[in-house]
């Protein structure tokens, strides 16, 4: 490891317990804040307001309007020729996680570097406007990522708001399971290994006791594409991950899926899971019961872009390619059979606080820039169990509040470029 990264990591470590060592993470203002752009997007009602204001006191955000109250003493914070909205929410992302070798860095680096990885990860995701995130899976790190929680939601550290589900659960030679090391080695999986309903329990009891929000299952992989026939086995039954769906929702949580193709994403949407990440393939059935159950489709073609443009040989790229050509297809399927959706970058193998990218080709792909916002703000904060709290600039929604130049339903784009964030009434970035 270079010796200024390793100073930077090690700064960042112990500014994570000495508090006043951390300037950049404000304390909610007690004072009054008023926000001024020339427009606020109303995303309900899909309007443009001009121009737009949010009165914020405290951590909530007490009116919003064209021009609101400006009490005695307030702070007014004029963003000029901006559009405020409220922060973005990615409901698949990887802290733990970073651009290079996957199987290789959960490998090679301990926990607590990865931890610290994670932290820096948090912060950039915030900083680029998501002030909400669902965390996929540890990747090996097994709880780790609820001490990530824990420290933002003590203020020790910036980051979003955080769902996360600890280690994903795999079967043994599945989806993340170390197949491709040396069995004489005994390289652990990535994941915490179920291979029948009981055992799916005993991981699950585990993992919320550790702290975790939701529970992760890899239901489907390796994938393959051969003559435009989409290929993926399944790894648990629908009764097996109807009782991973019933034992969640015994403490009030519940089940996310990496899904791509049938009949695993069939079995998952006859469960009742919360989302079905990825979703390259879904039969009519299994878009019958999503519309039935309200089952989010999470489609991350981010992640496939980036996988793409960054393949190792020229063979591999055009697998990439190919797959995602064959996803945006079947993506626009989707959209007509009105599937609902989310928004989900799987961000981590690719560099953090990038990902708004998946909102421009949500938009490329079929989507309207009011489409893919409703999808991320209204339906994320639904799937991450925050409806009511996040997603909306309304009065009594905690103040998660951006900033981006121009306008996002002329040019989704411009969520690439967000220059002031807000989170719970704090400013982060301004």
């Amino acid at each position: 490891m270079k010796p200024t990264l390793l100073f930077s990591l090690l700064t960042l470590f112990f500014s994570a317990f000495v508090p006043s060592a951390f300037p950049q993470v404000p304390s909610a203002p007690a004072h009054v804040i008023v926000l001024h752009a020339a427009r606020l997007l109303d995303i309900e009602s899909g309007r443009i307001l001009k121009p737009g204001e949010v009165l914020v006191q405290g951590e909530r955000i007490v009116e919003v309007g064209s021009s609101v109250s400006h009490p005695a003493g307030a702070e007014l914070i004029d963003l000029g020729d901006q559009t405020l909205l409220p922060g973005l929410i990615d409901a698949h992302v990887h802290l733990f996680l970073h651009p290079g070798a996957e199987d290789l860095q959960t490998v090679e680096e301990s926990v607590p570097q990865r931890t610290i990885l994670a932290e820096l990860a948090a912060r950039d995701d915030l900083m680029a406007g998501f002030t909400a995130e669902r965390d996929m899976g540890t990747e090996g790190a097994g709880s780790a990522d609820t001490a990530i929680r824990n420290a933002i939601d003590q203020g020790l550290i910036p980051g979003p708001r955080m769902r996360m589900s600890g280690n994903a659960i795999d079967i043994l030679g599945g989806h993340e399971d170390a197949n491709r090391f040396n069995p004489e080695q005994h390289v652990l999986s990535n994941a915490t290994y179920a291979n029948n309903a009981d055992e799916l329990i005993t991981a699950m009891r585990q993992q919320i006791k550790e702290g975790a929000d939701f529970t992760k299952i890899y239901e489907t992989g390796p994938d393959s594409l051969q003559d435009g026939h989409f290929t993926t086995p399944y790894q648990y039954t629908e009764a097996e991950l109807s009782t991973a769906v019933q034992e969640a929702a015994r403490t009030g949580r519940r089940v996310a899926v990496h899904a791509t193709g049938e009949p695993g994403t069939l079995y998952a949407a006859q469960a009742g899971v919360a989302s079905i990440d990825h979703a390259y393939h879904l039969s009519d059935e299994t878009m019958r019961l999503m519309r039935e159950k309200q089952i989010f489709a999470v489609p991350t073609f981010t992640i496939s872009e980036y996988f793409a443009d960054h393949a190792a040989s020229p063979a591999q790229a055009k697998r990439e390619h190919d797959l995602q050509d064959f996803h945006v297809q079947e993506f626009r399927k989707q959209l007509a059979a009105n599937v609902p959706m989310a928004v989900g970058s799987d961000v981590g193998p690719f560099p953090h606080g990038t990902q708004a990218r998946e909102l421009v080709l949500m938009v490329k792909y079929g989507m309207t820039p009011l489409a893919a916002l409703q999808s991320d703000l209204l339906n994320g904060a639904k799937l991450l169990g925050w409806q009511g709290q996040i997603g909306v600039l309304k009065a009594g929604y905690l103040a998660d509040v951006i900033a981006a130049p121009g306008d996002p339903l002329q040019d989704i784009s411009v969520l690439q470029k967000v220059s002031f964030v807000m989170k719970g009434g704090a400013v982060y970035r301004k």
